[in-house]
Formats: C-alpha cells, sequence, structure tokens
C-alpha cells in the first residue's frame, strides 16, 4: 500500500505540474487524498441532531492513514461538473446511542473494511464570488457503500471546499452525508481532503493559450493577443500585419509612416519629408502641383511644361517666350510678340519689290535683282509675325491667258525664293493678276514698265 501511495503521488503531481492555463481550458480534474467516515450521524433519528457536534475527530472519525479515496471529474459548463470517487476505509469505530439513555457509546465493531462508489454533480460558486483562489462549492449525488458484510445504496449531498495555489493544483476538502436505504448500514457522513489537479488542454506551441481559445495555435504570442504574435510591438497581429517587423500604424495595416504625413512609407516617394497625399507624400513647397524633388524652381510656382519654373518673357513685351515668335525683339500681343510693321516700312517694301526683274517673257530673275531679294528677305525676318501677300502683274502686251500664267510664275517665283532663304511658307501667299490691275497706261514704254511688276503686301 505504502509504494502504491508513493507511485499514485508521482504520477498526480506530474499530471498537475504539466498541466497549463485556465480552468475553461482543462476539463478534467483528479482529486486524491484521505478520508474519514464518521458513523455518529446515523445514532439518532432526530435529523437535527445527525448535525450536532459532527467534528469529534478523535471519538467518532474513522481514518485511513494513507491515500484512501481518489476521485475523477470533468467540467460541463455553467459552474457544473460530474464526477465519480472510490474509496476505502476501516471502520473501528461505531457510534450508537446508549440504550435508554440520551448519550453516544463510540465501540470497534471488529475492523470493518469500508468501500464507497458514488458519483457526483458539483456547482462551484468560485466564479460568482470572482476569485481565483477560493472555490467553495455544493453537491449532490449518490452511490453505494458496502460497509464490512452489509451494503446498500445512498443518496449523498455536502459542501465542499478548495483552495488553488495555481490554476491548476489546489487543496480540496469535501463534507458529504450519506443516507443510506434500510438499516443496513447506518447513515454517515464522509470526509475527504486531497490535493486536486486539472488537466486535458492542449497547448501546442506552448504560448500559455490553449488552442481552442489560440487564434495562432502553432505560433507562440502573448495572451492580450489571442496567443498571436506580434513581432514588432505595434498591437497588430502578425498574421494581419502588412509589415510584421517594422513597428506601423494600425491605419495602415501595420506598416509605418515615418513622416507622419498620411502616406505609409512603402507608398511615399519622400518617406523622411512629410508631404501631400496627392504627390505620393512629396512636399511642394511653392504650391505650383509639382514635388519639390522634381521642380527645377521649387520655391517659385510654375508649370509642369516647363519644369516648375516660370515662363520667361526675355524682351518684357507681355508675351511669354513660349508663344512669342520674337522672343529677344519686344513686339506687341497682338503679333505674337513680333513688331509690327509701320506704314513707311510697308512704302519701302513694296518699293524694293516693284524692283525686282526678270527675264523678259519669264519668271527666272535678272542677275541685279538678287540684292533687291535680299533686302525684301531681311525686311521679313525683322517681322516674323506678320504674313504678306505676293501679287504679280503684267502690261497688256501678248494674249491674256499667257499674261495670267507669266503673273502667276513671277509670283510664285518671288515667293519660292523667300522661303527658300529662311522665311516660312505659312507666313506667305501667292497669286497673279495677269493685266487685270495696272497701274500706269500700257500705251507707252514707260507705263508698260510700271505695269510690269511685284507687290508684296501686308496681310497681318
Amino acid at each position: 500500500m505504502k509504494h502504491l501511495n508513493k507511485i499514485l503521488v508521482a504520477v498526480l503531481l506530474a499530471m498537475g505540474l504539466n498541466a497549463q492555463a485556465q480552468d475553461s481550458n482543462n476539463p478534467w480534474a483528479i482529486t486524491f487524498g484521505v478520508n474519514a467516515v464518521d458513523t455518529r450521524a446515523g445514532a439518532s433519528d432526530d435529523f437535527a441532531d445527525k448535525f450536532n457536534q459532527p467534528f469529534k475527530i478523535k471519538e467518532s472519525w474513522n481514518i485511513l492513514p494513507s491515500v484512501s479515496y481518489l476521485n475523477l471529474s470533468r467540467a460541463v459548463g455553467d459552474n457544473f461538473s460530474f464526477g465519480v470517487t472510490g474509496s476505502i476505509n476501516k471502520i473501528t469505530k461505531l457510534t450508537t446511542r446508549e440504550i435508554g439513555g440520551t448519550g453516544y457509546v463510540v465501540s470497534n465493531p471488529g475492523d470493518l473494511t469500508y468501500y464507497g462508489a458514488d458519483g457526483i454533480i458539483r456547482y462551484s460558486f468560485m466564479n460568482a464570488i470572482r476569485s481565483k483562489v477560493i472555490d467553495p462549492s455544493v453537491h449532490i449525488g449518490g452511490g453505494y457503500t458496502w460497509m464490512g458484510d452489509y451494503d446498500t445504496g445512498t443518496v449523498n449531498g455536502g459542501l465542499g471546499l478548495t483552495f488553488w495555489f495555481t490554476e491548476t493544483v489546489g487543496l480540496a476538502l469535501q463534507s458529504t452525508y450519506k443516507h443510506g436505504f434500510g438499516d443496513a448500514i447506518p447513515d454517515h457522513f464522509q470526509h475527504f481532503a486531497g490535493l486536486t489537479f486539472k488537466f486535458g488542454g492542449k497547448d501546442t506551441d506552448g504560448d500559455g493559450v490553449y488552442d481552442k481559445d489560440d487564434a495562432c495555435p502553432d505560433v507562440a504570442g502573448p495572451k492580450e493577443l489571442n496567443g498571436c504574435p506580434d513581432t514588432d510591438g505595434d498591437k497588430i497581429l502578425d498574421k494581419d500585419d502588412a509589415c510584421p517587423d517594422v513597428f506601423g500604424l494600425a491605419e495602415f495595416n501595420g506598416c509605418p509612416d515615418t513622416d507622419g504625413d498620411g502616406v505609409q512609407d512603402s507608398e511615399d516617394a519622400c518617406p523622411d519629408v512629410a508631404g501631400l497625399k496627392a504627390l505620393k507624400g512629396c512636399p511642394d513647397a511653392d504650391g505650383d502641383g509639382i514635388a519639390d524633388k522634381d521642380d527645377k524652381c521649387p520655391t517659385v510656382a510654375g508649370p509642369k511644361e516647363n519644369g516648375g519654373c516660370p515662363w520667361p518673357d526675355t524682351d518684357g513685351d507681355g508675351v511669354l517666350d513660349k508663344d512669342d515668335k520674337c522672343p529677344t525683339v519686344k513686339g506687341t500681343v497682338a503679333n505674337m510678340g513680333c513688331p509690327e510693321m509701320t506704314q513707311e516700312q510697308v512704302i519701302k517694301l513694296n518699293a524694293y519689290a516693284k524692283t525686282i526683274l526678270f527675264n523678259s517673257g519669264k519668271s527666272s530673275f535678272k542677275q541685279e535683282t538678287y540684292p533687291v531679294l535680299q533686302s525684301i528677305t531681311a525686311i521679313l525676318k525683322e517681322f516674323p509675325g506678320s504674313k504678306f501677300s505676293i501679287e504679280g502683274h503684267t502690261d497688256s502686251d501678248g494674249k491674256d491667258a499667257m499674261n495670267q500664267t507669266l503673273s502667276e510664275d513671277r509670283a510664285g517665283a518671288v515667293k519660292g525664293y523667300l522661303i527658300e532663304n529662311g522665311i516660312e511658307s505659312s507666313r506667305l501667299t501667292s497669286s497673279g493678276y495677269g493685266e487685270q490691275k495696272p497701274i500706269d497706261t500700257n500705251k507707252t514704254a514707260k507705263g508698260k514698265a510700271n505695269n510690269r511688276r511685284v507687290e508684296v503686301l501686308l496681310v497681318k
């Protein structure tokens, strides 16, 4: 028996020391210890007297000095548990009434062997009193008792009190009144004192949170995070953290925003300098919508087309260089930044044009005409914003159709020369009028010479 006691104690201690966590996670409990049987309650027919002086331990308690009971129970929810108890004892003190008197007599019935097998339904008040150490309870149940050569069924009820040293190891005290059927075995109290151990919970990752409550049962984590790890300590579980190794913010799923501009670092083109969301977290000092890092003029507002710098107006004529046809020469807005021709300049231009000479009956220039053409070209270049119409005219000699063609060809020849020498074609048009618009008589040689002419007219 002594060796059995040692083995039982060792096994149960190992179970208790290896169990972890909360009661709800450890539904099973095993309790072992000593029990005492007191038959004094069965010596009186008065119900109240059955509970009179129940703790006369030396006089009436039967105690077997070894592990003498074992209880196995399981929590079933709502503070209830169900268990079974097996117990053994020796009855050397049997209490009876004095014959003809009111006192009690304690005698040795001959070392009667006592066995008990009982079922118990227990209700705990531990949660009700909000304690983690003191665990009062009530219980009811029934069972079967053997005493010597006699046996009977019993109805049981009683009180219990457990003191928990840890969440899973405690000292259990219990007193149970057993009422037997018939007179074979007297009603009696059975008292229990023993160690109790809770077990049955599973904690795969060993983090102190049982698997059924552990949101991450295979990875250790703190209890306050339901057993899930938070490597960077930002209170966002690794499994939900987009940046599990870097402290971050909940609004960015655990990713950081170093400069605090509301743009997480992974999407921030300027993570160390606060900026605007619209510019991917980069600043815009001059407010022109171009990030400073891309702005050639970060302190002065300017359009994106010019790298964030304002457009220049080199000649100061109110027309920006980008729109100014004459960016280095002051002009007018109406003439796209170019100077406008005066009437005197127009007259001068046409004076040159009238001296353009062609070979007789052809559209080819005489050699002495080229300086004139060069002068005309120079004048047109001074007014790049102006457009001109080149008109060809003839005298009345020859057929009308031939004169028309000749005038068109000669006007076209002047236009061609000007284009070849740097005048934009978009600024020039040409047309021929033959003999339709004479400026002098065709009856004299001088008049005819005046009518054979080219005119360069200002269009705009």
